[in-house]
């Protein structure tokens, strides 16, 4: 008997149109292999989307009504990015019902997806990050003081964002202030980074039939100032998978990226991101709900090491 699946899209950011393409890819890849439905997951309303028709999910249990019959779920695809899907709260929730979902687990998936938290954890194992200072809404701001902390450039980022939204790469002073209030706009918290040079890095992890596995790295070559949102999804990159990369090189990288998949206690499909600076792996970031549209770096990656994209998301759904 098929197990009826939930394939959770959308969110409260501004990532949720971006999350809808992950979603319906996910949907299109198993909706022959379980009851598969697409539950969206946005601020204004909750529904399942089911042969052109909207259904109201019930927060109480996750359950929806079709056709006089009260639908239940078994397990829940999870391709929300940001909140509440990236950052732990839909997890808790599905925690607290006893429905299992293939991210990681709500604190994990909290710590992950907290910029600032997360560099701090990662920082006493040793993991190489660049020097940050952190601002929250309501302080004053000193542009001397950020400066001479992370120096000149350095980028100003939104702390629990994704898809490069409230991120301004600042090259003087004057501009520091107004970076930090378009930062602002996403979150309440910001983080300022020195600017690393060097080549930049994806690297997907997953557990991927009972061992923790790197796949094939992706380089990332953008011809914007930084791999911003046009880069990521407008086609202003060059994304080289399998990079082409010093095997010694590679391996240093995969083997970092799977230690923080490890000491994060990660679950699921993730992917990382790195620069090489002065020719070791910085961590910049690490997505525990990475874009999962046919054209995304992670699908890239799977289809580089010989892995069946769907293998890989019934391997995740078993896992959960």
């Amino acid at each position: 008997m098929k197990k009826n699946l939930a394939i959770a899209m959308g969110g409260y950011t501004s990532e949720w149109e971006v999350s809808i393409k992950s979603g319906n890819f996910v949907y299109d890849t198993l909706k022959d292999t379980y009851n598969s439905y697409q539950a969206h997951i946005l601020k204004d309303e909750w529904f399942i989307w089911h042969n052109q028709r909207k259904y109201k999910l019930d927060k109480s249990d996750f359950s929806f009504t079709l056709d006089g019959k009260k639908i239940t779920f078994d397990i829940v695809f999870n391709t929300i990015h940001g909140t509440p899907g990236e950052d732990g709260l839909i997890q808790g929730y599905f925690q607290n019902l006893g429905i299992k979902q293939t991210a990681s687990d709500y604190y994990n998936a909290a710590l992950s997806f907290n910029k600032r938290d997360c560099i701090s954890v990662l920082r006493a194992y040793g993991i190489p990050t660049a020097k940050n200072y952190f601002y929250n809404k309501g302080e004053d701001v000193d542009p001397q003081e950020i400066a001479n902390t992370v120096g000149l450039p350095c980028f100003v980022k939104a702390n629990r964002a994704g898809s490069s939204f409230g991120i301004t790469k600042v090259k003087n002073e004057s501009q520091i202030e107004e970076a930090i209030y378009h930062s602002l706009k996403e979150d309440d918290e910001v983080i300022i980074e020195s600017f690393l040079d060097g080549r930049e890095v994806s690297v997907g992890v997953v557990n991927y039939k009972g061992k923790v596995t790197a796949l094939p790295i992706t380089e990332i070559i953008t011809e914007n100032e930084f791999f911003d949102y046009e880069a990521k999804y407008l086609g202003k990159s060059k994304e080289i998978t399998p990079a082409e990369m010093d095997p010694e090189m590679t391996n240093e990288v995969q083997e970092l990226a799977v230690k923080i998949f490890k000491i994060l206690k990660m679950k699921g499909l993730t992917r990382s991101e790195f620069i090489f600076h002065n020719g070791k792996p910085h961590f910049l970031e690490i997505n525990a709900c990475p874009g999962l549209t046919k054209a995304s770096i992670l699908p890239q990656q799977a289809k580089a090491a010989g892995i069946d994209i769907k293998d890989l998301f019934i391997n995740a759904i078993e896992l959960a």
